[in-house]
């Protein structure tokens, strides 16, 4: 985000007069505030930004008693009220005024005309009276309202309250704030009292500075006319750094009726307590707590004492106690930026602005400490501590002629130079990062020169020679001394380009020597032969490094790895393999060409029926008319592929019935039959797996954690003896041994199950149980069900004695499902599925009707899934879009099998899809859970699936769930939206549409959530916890910032003031960092599989050096090394304690309703990952070159078709259909 800088304070010596220079907007809506405040006098002083006419209110200056209100990109300031309050700047007559720290506390006067106002101090408390001039003139205000160039608006309310303040009467005169002490603890059984038996972070907040005679929480009247969202209106906590502002005369809590003509939604309103570390606004009168009757509808409770100050929020020390501010914003919440304390940056635009396109500024919570809870042990990392030497670093730009998009063709060209040219460039060894960055260590000779180079490409003989200029020229020195800052945790500006040179260094022998995929390597031969997984695509090994900055200092993360690659082979024999062809004599059918023309699309072939040179050509695509029919214009005449081969290269095709590869542009086409073409080793496959290769790679992969450290470690020694070369000219020295890290193994929770069962509470195992003895706490009821079978090899009186079973263990562990079907169960053909699921749908409607039960439907479709696999999209597509249906699919191989397992978790997972829930924490069904269960939150699960590598007509799909109980958390509603393709940031999550009609019509996935929130459980909520999955770490600043932008407008959109406090964590499951036990064969340190236990918590040393993040192991591993999941919080408003977010966290994993077990990631991510994943099949179920349902959308004034999702009928989104 570009700020303009204020210009320096000046102090005339004639006038006094102090000025700050006006700061324009951002042009999306921030506004870039100056850190220096305006003058006060007896007209009030100016103000930051504007003001009224005879006195100037902003962010940063004093209040007199002029008119007007101007709008800050997210901070109102009314500057019509009585005698004014300076903030970092000069004051109104009997208003208080500070600098630096400095507080005055004089000037009793009554009128702003009158007498002498404060003075402000520097770095202390000063008494002495100061003289300041009058506020700026009408022309100046005009001038700063152009710079401002903004709308100046004020709401009803703040309309109201202007009114009573310009009464012809003065106003009286605000007493002088006092320097005192910070004031006691709350008493026990207030809102701020700790409940004895809590645990160890149940802390209580830290002590708040006390203010004289006013106690917080007052929450004034509110007049909403236009809400959407109706409630009372909420008491706007005072921002981050700015203590609440002093009230007189109502007790703290004190909720006020609210008038709202429109209400929809009506209710009391949430009174945001404020937050430790800030000083809170005492009142006269009252104890805390108090809550004032409002009128509202008799269905809704009497709302619940007011909260204290949120527990573990850090505490502000900008400010002194007794500091008036001027009010928060209306409609924003601040986060915190670059080089801006919070209350000097609003977050969010108002409502129909873009949000900022830039993100530079965007600085993360810092850490709010170590988390203490659970026991002590440790754990080894796949990190290696990383020195840093004193060497410098210059960078240098490269221009290649002629452009090459290859990488590696340009790394042989920058390698064939530094052979030619060894004495041009001194002897150094410069490292290249393929594109247009050359680094070394000291600098070249020279400060820009260009080499000429010859070069023989010898894949094309004769005719490969080929002229290269290579221009190098100096750009910049790379800056050491930030990074050494930035480690220290002295900086909060991650040096990315100090980063990517030392990161590049390290990968310059690995990336010469092996075949590079984005920071892997691997090889055929080097790390272990190649594994064939099927359809002409084999497995290969290698490893994965990144250079890191960590609290250790620099750490380079190094894992072994592995993917799947295209066999070097003759294309027919990838036709054969991948078709599974019996004959090659018959023509490939129209759906095999479809199939063929994908995988191959994009790889690199090379020709082999010419001896002396073979080319290689990248495919672009496969003819539909065979070889034998297909021509080409060769001066005016058309000539057949096969007669020319024939005359050309004497070479007699034979697969002249099969299609012909493409490749080429568009308008000028290359055919290639592919008898006469080789795959060229070394290319991705990046196509999805099929069942059998998923199988056949996670057996050739799969290890136990001591074998994978064992080999982890053997590919560090072999890179530090072949590799250090390049570290040491760069000045990096590599350590000897995997880092051990210090962890915390967490303890389990406690889960609640139905009080009918023998066992009321369980205590999980190595995260793990079972429901032996146990009842789900809230079993559905399914009173009209019916089956069907697909599955040929099984008989119907196996499918009725499946069902008969399943019945009973849903009744036995605490549902109420009828024991006989709807209609009878019934055995079908595959080829007729969509038909027969609609016939069963019918027949069962008809039967209810007759039975006199129109208004019910069929509450569960079991059906068995054919013996082939790619019918499960498709039957979810017609059940959940078309027909209305909750189904549960079962693959023939289980119920073949059966067992009491299997029917134990297909009861779980058809509980929760017919409204349910299978358990939930003790602490929760007790609230005892902090920040979670004292007040109403919903916790947000996102995600964001893309397709596969050659799907260029598929779009992303996010998902979002939310909780639908509190304070249980266990039900999620999940809506799901399609955009662009590789388009990370959720664009539906807020949306305004123009309507002919109504005008604009507010919607979007956050802002139907909440609704739907408040539907449940007729509270809206006043903290959002948000759990964003599938974001790397280049992303986080943007999609913070557009998604939280758009959590904002959400908000505002439901009610005016509504602004719950959010928590933003990122999960990441996609990293490279493994945990292993210390000692492996110590059993109180595994689990079963060898991993280390569920519970493991790591936040030092190879965490981030200053901001908030962890890893959490939280499952028990079954097979292979278990991978911890990463938490990075980007946004906290809520104060959590590193304790109180990792205990939470672990705690969730265990409510996930598929499985007695605890989960790798917190539930509501995973299922928004599920959710995602099933929209998929709704849209990828068709076998075409495209996609039908498609319409048009426009993305950044670019034309963009994006298939639309077809919409999940209302009756299955009610529940939790993606289970």
């Amino acid at each position: 985000m570009r700020e303009t800088e204020a210009s320096p304070r000046t102090t005339s010596s004639s006038s006094h007069r102090t000025t700050s220079s006006a700061v324009l907007p951002h042009p999306l809506g921030f506004s870039a505030m100056s850190t220096r405040g305006g003058g006060g006098g007896r007209r009030g002083g100016r103000g930051q930004q504007g003001g009224g006419r005879g006195g100037g209110s902003g962010r940063g200056g004093g209040r007199g008693r002029g008119q007007g209100a101007v709008d800050l990109g997210g901070f109102r300031e009314d500057t019509r009220g009585g005698p004014g309050r300076g903030h970092r700047g000069g004051s109104a007559s009997s208003g208080a005024a500070q600098r630096g720290g400095g507080h005055a506390a004089q000037s009793q006067s009554p009128h702003p005309a009158a007498g002498p106002g404060p003075g402000p101090g520097r770095g202390g408390y000063s008494s002495a009276p100061r003289q300041v001039s009058s506020g700026p003139t009408p022309a100046e205000v005009e001038a700063m309202r152009r710079q401002v160039e903004r709308k100046v608006v004020m709401d009803e309310t703040q309309a109201q309250r202007c009114q009573g303040s310009s009464s012809s009467q003065a106003p009286a005169p605000r007493p002088a704030m006092q320097d005192k002490a910070p004031g006691p603890l709350a008493p026990a059984g207030s809102p701020l009292s700790i409940p004895a038996q809590s645990p160890a972070f149940f802390q209580a907040p830290a002590v708040r500075p006390a203010m004289q005679a006013k106690p917080p929480g007052q929450v004034a009247q509110a007049a909403s006319s236009s809400s959407s969202f109706p409630m009372l209106a909420t008491a706007q906590a005072p921002r981050p750094g700015r203590p609440a502002t002093a009230l007189q005369g109502k007790p703290p809590g004190q909720v006020t009726q609210a008038a709202s003509s429109s209400s929809s939604f009506p209710m009391l309103a949430t009174v945001q307590a404020p937050t430790p570390g800030r000083p809170a606004t005492a009142l006269h009168g009252k104890p805390p707590g108090q809550v004032v009757p409002a009128a509202i509808p008799s269905s809704f409770p009497a709302p619940a004492p007011v909260q204290g100050s949120t527990p573990g929020r850090p505490a502000m020390q900008a400010k002194p106690p007794g500091h008036v501010a001027p009010a928060a914003s209306s409609s924003e919440r601040p986060l915190q930026m670059q080089g801006k304390v919070p209350d000097q940056m609003a977050l969010s635009a108002p409502a129909g602005t873009l949000p900022p396109a830039s993100s530079k500024a965007m600085v993360f919570p810092p850490r709010p400490g170590y988390g203490t809870v659970g026991r002590r042990c440790q754990v080894r990392a796949n990190h290696v501590e990383v020195k840093l030497g004193d060497k410098d670093i210059y960078h240098y730009d490269v221009t290649i002629k002629p452009e090459s998009t290859s990488r590696a063709r340009n790394r042989w060209i920058i390698k064939e130079l530094v052979n030619l040219y060894k004495q041009h460039l001194d002897g150094r060894r410069p490292v290249y990062d393929g594109r247009k960055s050359l680094f070394t260590a000291g600098p070249l000779p020279f400060q820009s020169k260009e080499f000429v180079l010859m070069l023989t490409n010898h894949e094309r003989g004769k005719q490969g020679e080929k002229e290269y200029k290579v221009a190098i020229k100096d750009a910049a020195r790379i800056d050491m001394y930030s990074l050494k800052m930035f480690l220290a945790g002295r900086n909060r500006d991650l040096p990315q380009n100090t980063i990517q040179a030392l990161d590049i260094a390290l990968r310059e022998f690995p990336t010469s020597e092996y075949t590079p995929i984005s920071k892997s390597f691997f090889s055929r031969k080097e790390f272990g032969d190649g594994q064939s997984l099927g359809n002409g695509v084999e497995c290969w090994r290698g490893y994965y490094q990144s250079l890191r900055p960590t609290q250790m200092g620099l750490s380079l993360n190094i894992d072994v790895s592995a993917t799947s690659f295209y066999k070097a082979q003759p294309v027919i024999d990838f036709v054969v393999e991948y078709l599974n062809l019996r004959d090659t004599s018959k023509r490939i059918s129209d759906q095999d060409r479809i199939k063929l023309k994908k995988a191959l699309k994009m790889v690199w072939v090379a020709t082999n029926h010419m001896q002396d040179k073979c080319i290689h050509y990248r495919i672009t695509g496969l003819t539909s008319t065979p070889l034998k029919d297909l021509t080409f214009d060769q001066e005016g005449t058309r000539v057949s592929v096969v007669h020319y081969f024939k005359q050309r290269y004497n070479y007699y095709l034979q697969y002249t019935h099969w299609p012909c590869l493409q490749a080429g542009r568009v308008d000028k086409q290359i055919y290639l039959p592919i008898e006469v073409c080789s795959i060229v080793q070394g290319q991705r496959y990046s196509s999805k797996l099929n069942e059998n290769q998923v199988r056949n790679i996670l057996q050739f992969t799969c290890e136990r954690p001591a074998d994978r450290q064992t080999r982890t470690f053997e590919v560090f020694k072999n890179y530090k003896s072949d590799g250090s070369t390049y570290a040491e000219e760069f000045g990096l020295t590599l350590m000897d041994q995997l880092t051990l890290v210090d962890a915390r193994v967490l303890p389990a929770p406690r889960l609640k199950y139905h009080d009918s069962g023998r066992e009321k509470v369980c205590n999980p195992s190595i995260g793990q149980w079972n429901m032996i003895n146990k009842r789900m706490v809230d079993g559905g009821s399914i009173k009209y069900w019916a089956c069907i079978t697909f599955a040929s090899r099984l008989n119907l009186n196996d499918v009725v004695m499946f069902c008969e079973a399943l019945v009973g263990m849903c009744n036995n562990i605490g549902m109420q499902m009828c024991t006989r079907p709807c209609v009878e169960i019934r055995k079908a053909h595959q080829d007729k599925l969509e038909a027969e699921i609609r016939g069963i749908h019918s027949r069962s409607a008809q039967v209810l009707a007759q039975q006199g039960l129109t208004a019910k439907q069929l509450e569960l479709l079991i059906i068995i899934l054919p013996d082939m696999s790619g019918f499960y999209g498709r039957i979810k597509r017609v059940c959940e879009t078309e027909l209305g249906l909750i189904t549960q699919c079962c693959a023939p191989k289980n119920v073949r099998k059966g067992g009491n397992q299997y029917l134990e978790n297909l009861s779980l997972k058809i509980n929760v899809k017919v409204g349910g829930r299978n358990t939930m924490l003790e602490d929760a069904f007790n609230r005892r859970i902090p920040l979670l269960t004292d007040c109403p939150t919903i916790v947000f699960g996102a995600d964001v699936t893309h397709p596969s590598a050659g799907e260029s007509s598929s779009p992303s799909i996010a998902a979002v769930v939310a909780s639908m109980d509190w304070p249980q958390v266990t039900k999620y509603k999940c809506l799901v939206s399609s955009q662009g393709q590789r388009v990370e940031i959720i664009n539906d999550l807020y949306t305004e549409v123009e309507d002919p009609q109504k005008g604009i019509v507010k919607g979007g996935m956050i802002r139907d959530l909440l609704m739907s929130f408040f539907k449940s459980t007729g509270q809206k909520p006043s903290r959002i916890i948000f759990y964003r999955d599938g974001v790397s770490e280049g992303q986080f600043s943007q999609v913070l910032l557009y998604e939280i932008d758009a959590i904002r407008k959400a908000c505002a959109s439901l009610q005016d003031n509504y602004l719950p406090r959010v928590t933003f964590v990122v999960v990441q499951k996609r990293h490279h960092t493994r945990l292993f036990p210390e000692n492996h064969r110590s059993r109180d340190q595994t689990d079963r599989s060898g991993n280390i236990l569920p519970g493991t918590v790591v936040d030092t040393k190879i965490c981030h050096p200053s901001e908030f993040d962890f890893y959490l192991c939280s499952h028990s591993g079954i097979k292979g090394t278990s991978r911890p999941a990463h938490y990075h919080v980007l946004l906290d408003e809520n104060g959590f304690s590193a304790d109180a977010l990792q205990t939470l966290t672990y705690n969730l994993c265990y409510t996930y309703a598929r499985c007695t077990r605890s989960v790798s990631i917190v539930p509501p991510a995973y299922y928004a990952h599920l959710g995602a994943f099933r929209a998929r099949y709704y849209i990828e179920d068709d076998s075409s070159d495209q996609g039908s349902l498609t319409v048009a959308t426009q993305t950044d004034d670019q034309s963009v078709i994006v298939k639309q999702l077809p919409k999940i009928k209302e009756y299955v989104q009610q529940f939790m259909f993606y289970c």
